[in-house]
């Protein structure tokens, strides 16, 4: 038997260490060789480390200096004609527009493509975003015009706007929510004694909600709470220097300078940081494909509070595993937060239907076998 090669692109190390190692390891042991490939960060040694190849690829996240982007998408396309793989998988826009460029100029015989959410793009209002909305959506139309291309979506909002706006025909798009979870290392624990603890685990980025989750937390201190019922308020995180909405470290040292927030910082071992909290909440402003943290709380049993937004509807049932909220309404998330804080009952209710949730349909084998089908159909009978 003749092994396949699959490539895996993304725009960061730490994203394919996060969320595409457990894929990589499953494609591995289905007799796939599978490749590496982003720029260069503190995850690199990691993927050797458990065993991949990974090969360095010079792409700047924010650069949009002609020269610079021309530079990266030529040299991603002579490592695919070196490698000379059956099929490619990008991760995120630039590798999904430059990936997809470059497997052409190469004569790469499959791609797939992964839309992980819309983000500032596609949803920003501000001059910048409708910009860069002019920009991209012609080169989308172009990436997935690959004569043998399927693109996958984590939930069916992003796959209907992808397809409504003439970026996509429909019979190239698949939908799979979410990466998937391991259900044995993020798998539910008994509430921690004393107060009541609130987690938000991401980015430190504006359009994760921290900035709204600090205005809850400074109307929930100023609030009338008894005080064995107060509640500690923790982000979890790092700035992202990469992102333009990154928010700076003085900012948060500040926030935990005045007491309405603590800061953790980065934080190796989520699973832990899971069984220190009692709720989990991620007020994103645009939503998201489907957030891994929120995945990864529900399968530790934690009740949610999540944004009403595509991505967040489809890990947050409203009322049953957690609560949704408005977009920006800080105090409708204080109102949420309290609630939970008030009510323990409820939290265990909410939290063991998250549980649920996950085992139903999110965990890591489900997701990885549904993406070895579309690699299997795209390199067995083609999209056209």
């Amino acid at each position: 038997m003749i092994t396949q090669k699959i490539i895996l692109v993304a725009n960061t190390d730490w994203y394919l260490y996060n969320f595409r190692l457990a894929l990589a390891h499953f494609l591995r042991s289905q007799e796939f060789e599978v490749v590496l490939v982003s720029p260069p960060g503190r995850y690199a040694l990691s993927l050797q480390q458990a065993g991949f190849r990974w090969i360095e690829w010079k792409v700047g996240r924010q650069s949009l200096a002609p020269w610079a982007e021309a530079a990266a998408l030529l040299q991603l396309a002579r490592l695919y004609r070196q490698e000379k793989p059956a099929l490619v998988h990008h991760h995120t826009i630039k590798p999904v527009l430059y990936g997809s460029l470059a497997a052409r100029l190469a004569h790469i015989p499959a791609v797939v493509n992964s839309i992980t959410g819309r983000g500032y793009v596609f949803v920003g209002e501000d001059r910048k975003a409708r910009l860069l909305r002019r920009l991209a959506g012609p080169l989308y139309r172009l990436a997935f015009s690959f004569p043998n291309c399927a693109v996958i979506f984590e939930n069916d909002i992003d796959r209907q706007y992808f397809i409504r706006g003439g970026l996509l025909q429909a019979g190239r798009a698949r939908l799979i929510e979410g990466g998937g979870v391991d259900i044995a290392r993020f798998s539910p624990a008994p509430e921690p004694e004393g107060i009541p603890v609130v987690v938000l685990p991401a980015r430190m980025l504006w359009d994760k909600g921290a900035g709204v989750l600090v205005e809850a937390a400074r109307l929930l201190h100023a609030g009338t709470l008894p005080n064995e019922r107060k509640l500690r308020v923790a982000l979890v995180g790092v700035p992202d220097p990469g992102n333009p909405d990154s928010i700076g470290e003085d900012t948060l040292r500040g926030w935990k300078a005045e007491g309405a927030v603590e800061w953790w910082g980065w934080q190796e071992d989520m699973s832990t940081v899971y069984s220190r909290c009692h709720i989990v909440t991620l007020p994103t402003v645009y939503g998201e494909g489907v957030p891994t943290a929120l995945l990864e709380a529900a399968a530790c049993g934690k009740p949610l509070v999540a944004t009403d937004a595509p991505g967040c509807r489809d890990v947050v049932h409203h009322e049953s595993n957690g609560l949704l909220v408005p977009p920006n309404d800080p105090a409708a998330l204080a109102a949420a937060l309290r609630r939970l804080v008030d009510d323990p009952d409820l939290r265990g209710r909410m939290g063991v239907a998250s549980r649920q949730l996950v085992l139903e349909k999110f965990t890591t084998e489900q997701v990885n076998a549904a993406t070895l089908q579309v690699y299997r159909m795209i390199l067995n009978n083609g999209i056209h």
